[in-house]
């Protein structure tokens, strides 16, 4: 199920939300919880049974925790206690962090990694001499979202392990963190320790779920309205082989201006229904494209993503605190790794590579260097430029795409006779008229964070006349998958 359809929007989401404000406080986290499985389980229901088992260790991990800390399984507050830094971490503890860890781990290299694995297997094998392949072939189907409903998992042991956050004591409240619908397939990102209180403690106001209504609508909008107009651009683009350098570059800043829609969009959704529902989650996303360096990008772009990858990873590995050779070895480390996230691929791997050879230049070059003292328009302007490069690798299907692109890009590729053929297809009036608007709102209008902050009658008006136009033109579009539903 997605949010951009009727079976979510007319009969799904108005159904859970009657349910929610009729029933009493405490059985409310399990109606999450049971809507959360419907929703994931809609497509195929094998997905929901995936996520159960790994929150059923998750679960458990998080009690043995306690257990082998030597707490009281209450404390004074009636709730499981925190297992403060005061406790010694026993061997006993760490196996139950790692098993967790290792589970979760496990299941997404299942499913997301093992035909990668694979081909590269058989490819080595070949380039040696085999004449067959080693492994067999194999073609796994990925479950939506798993690569971010790992990432909350793995944040539960980690968070309890390091004193961070309580243990859940009931398993309906744990499986409403893990599972909750509005960003269980596409993030953000949430931490246990940024959700356990709210599990507990939140405020239902009036206010609060006019601003989530229309969060939700403006969210929806930037999908429907403008990230699938932009697709148009660059599908048609990506999908023409050489072509000349103008096409190429147009159809790839069309990419930069859906992927941060799609995405962007969609995580307005995900806060919009939070708000509904009296939970408050994290800004994602705080105009990316407005960055004056790939850093800065960083700060700004999929931050429960970058913040995670900083806290869970970074910092471990030792940050910046073992000297500039080793700071810039974990930048790449961690964004190789980030790029892999993203999905089974080289391309990913050179993208993540891209930006880790970036962001070690940047903190190489420090304060003083000739890039930073470049005019603010110019730097936000050549940082647009990286990225938007660095997405060629992101969006290409194989790896000899992306370099064809590339050249396009460079004016070097060899065209078609057919290849001017393209202009009518990539330039009519109405999607070039979208792309001027969408770069003016890229760098000229203010985030979604800031027009839901002070919610005036002419706001909520706009917001709700953005949400008419964009289920009418839902109506005329086959399907709407997000973007990020791949990873």
């Amino acid at each position: 199920m997605v949010f951009t359809s009727h079976v979510f929007l007319f009969y799904f989401l108005p159904l859970v939300l009657a349910l929610y404000y009729l029933l009493p406080f405490r059985a409310r986290t399990a109606l999450i919880a049971l809507a959360s499985y419907v929703f994931y389980g809609w497509a195929n229901p094998i997905w929901a049974v995936i996520m159960f088992f790994g929150s059923s260790v998750d679960y458990v991990c998080g009690l043995l925790l306690l257990r082998l800390s030597g707490l009281p399984s209450t404390g004074p507050d009636g709730l499981p206690p925190v297992i403060d830094r005061a406790v010694p971490r026993t061997r006993a503890m760490k196996g139950v962090l790692v098993a967790s860890i290792v589970t979760n781990l496990g299941l997404l290299a299942a499913f997301k990694y093992t035909g990668f694995a694979a081909e590269n297997i058989n490819a080595l094998a070949r380039l040696f001499g085999a004449s067959k392949d080693l492994v067999p072939a194999l073609h796994v189907v990925l479950p939506v979202g798993i690569s971010f409903y790992t990432f909350k998992a793995m944040s539960y042991a980690i968070d309890v392990y390091r004193g961070d956050a309580r243990p859940m004591r009931r398993f309906t409240d744990y499986l409403c963190f893990e599972a909750f619908f509005p960003d269980l397939v596409a993030g953000p990102i949430i931490r246990y320790a940024a959700l356990e209180e709210q599990m507990r403690v939140r405020q239902h106001t009036l206010d609060k779920f006019a601003r989530g209504v229309a969060f939700f609508a403006l969210g929806m909008a930037k999908k429907i309205l403008v990230a699938n107009a932009m697709a148009h651009i660059a599908d048609t683009a990506f999908a023409a082989g050489a072509l000349p350098a103008r096409d190429a570059w147009f159809g790839l800043f069309g990419y930069a201006f859906q992927i941060y829609f799609d995405f962007s969009g969609y995580s307005d959704m995900a806060v919009g229904l939070a708000l509904m529902m009296g939970f408050v989650l994290i800004q994602n996303f705080d105009s990316p494209y407005k960055a004056a360096s790939i850093t800065e990008f960083w700060q700004r772009w999929h931050i429960s993503l970058s913040t995670w990858l900083r806290d869970y990873l970074y910092i471990p590995l030792g940050g910046n605190r073992r000297g500039p050779g080793r700071t810039y070895v974990n930048l790449m480390t961690v964004m190789l790794l980030g790029g892999l996230w993203h999905g089974a691929s080289w391309n990913f791997v050179l993208w993540g590579a891209l930006h880790g050879g970036m962001l070690a230049f940047e903190r190489a070059q420090g304060r003083d260097s000739f890039y930073r003292r470049l005019p603010h328009p110019a730097r936000v302007a050549l940082t647009f430029l990286i990225v938007c490069v660095s997405w060629v690798f992101f969006r290409a299907k194989t790896l000899g795409q992306a370099v064809t692109f590339c050249k396009s890009l460079l004016g070097v590729a060899v065209l078609s006779p057919g290849s001017q053929a393209l202009t009518g297809a990539l330039y009519t009036r109405y999607h070039v008229a979208m792309f001027l608007l969408t770069a003016a709102m890229v760098w000229g209008a203010p985030g979604t964070w800031t027009l839901t902050a002070r919610l005036t009658p002419v706001r909520a008006t706009g917001a709700l006349v953005l949400f008419a136009a964009s289920v009418l033109v839902m109506w005329t579009q086959s399907a709407n998958p997000f973007l990020y539903f791949q990873f």
